[in-house]
């Protein structure tokens, strides 16, 4: 076994056929059945059923994909560490959940530092993700919240995945509108009252994933709902259909200005706590460390 059979692998799982997996990798498809099949052989175990209709994996396969994601995620880690153009360079990860703060906190670093040469990332993306990347080392610092609804599910997986939680600070539940809104001059609001107006929610992409939304009011009933992962649609929806979603209500002046966005305290109840995970035991470099030094300036808890 090697690392490109398990990248092909991963490939095949990720396609309806071995002909589109074999287009994406650049290579023909009887040397990637060949590979498979020579993988399945050596492992003793049957990763993909194959029909006329196409391929699916099997219970051992679907094992065999979330141990070899992590592997192939450890693998570009060292590779782009040691092996690529950019291993001279300072690097530097974080991934947060959808917080202006932690942005801000990031190009801290960046102006304190101001090294000669670096490749710094931050990674604004899903729950899980946060999560993912921290264990894995992709990120040394991940910015998460949760809610009463699903607090015991993030605290599971923190402690499952071997990482360690400082909270930051408890948010009350607000709603976000567009500034011509019917309601955008409201002091407090319902959702009972904004139930002809979609609530627009970022898509976590998995069903599964339903209590690992990064909002407020995870397990409430809304009568209309539109998932979007990009800011930009979301602020289209929010325009053209008057629609709303729910956060923490930290926005700033400037950002409310520009775009064009109020926040109105929410009726129901559903505080958030924010806060940062490392993983548990691990040793931080200058920049993270530096990081949560800045992290910390927004310590209210």
């Amino acid at each position: 076994m090697n690392i490109a059979q398990i990248k092909y692998v991963l490939t095949v799982a990720a396609s309806s056929s071995i002909r589109e997996a074999a287009m994406k990798l650049y290579i023909s498809q009887p040397a990637l059945s060949t590979s498979i099949r020579e993988l399945e052989d050596e492992l003793g175990i049957l990763l993909f059923d194959r029909t006329n209709k196409g391929i699916s994996l099997t219970e051992e396969g679907r094992e065999f994909v979330t141990y070899a994601k992590k592997v192939v995620g450890q693998y570009e880690i060292m590779e782009d560490r040691y092996l690529s153009k950019d291993s001279d360079k300072e690097k530097f990860s974080v991934s947060t959940q959808h917080y202006n703060f932690s942005i801000r906190a990031f190009t801290q670093v960046i102006r304190q530092f101001s090294p000669d040469k670096y490749v710094f990332a931050i990674h604004e993306t899903k729950t899980r993700e946060v999560l993912e990347d921290v264990r894995t080392l992709k990120s040394e610092v991940g910015i998460i919240s949760f809610s009463g609804a699903n607090e015991d599910l993030i605290r599971k997986l923190m402690k499952e995945y071997g990482l360690e939680f400082t909270p930051l600070m408890r948010r009350d539940t607000y709603v976000y509108l567009w500034n011509d809104h019917e309601f955008a001059d409201r002091k407090e609001i319902s959702i009972e009252e904004l139930s002809d107006y979609p609530c627009v929610s970022f898509d976590q992409s998995d069903d599964s994933n339903f209590y690992l939304v990064e909002e407020a009011m995870a397990d409430y009933n809304f009568k209309k709902m539109i998932k979007s992962d990009d800011r930009a649609t979301t602020m289209e929806i929010f325009s053209d259909l008057h629609g709303y979603s729910i956060g923490s209500g930290m926005l700033s002046g400037d950002q409310a200005i520009l775009k064009g966005m109020v926040s109105i305290k929410l009726k129901e109840e559903d505080p958030l706590t924010i806060g940062y995970i490392v993983r548990k035991g691990g040793v931080l470099s200058v920049y993270g460390q530096a990081y949560i030094d800045e992290l910390l300036k927004y310590k209210e808890l």
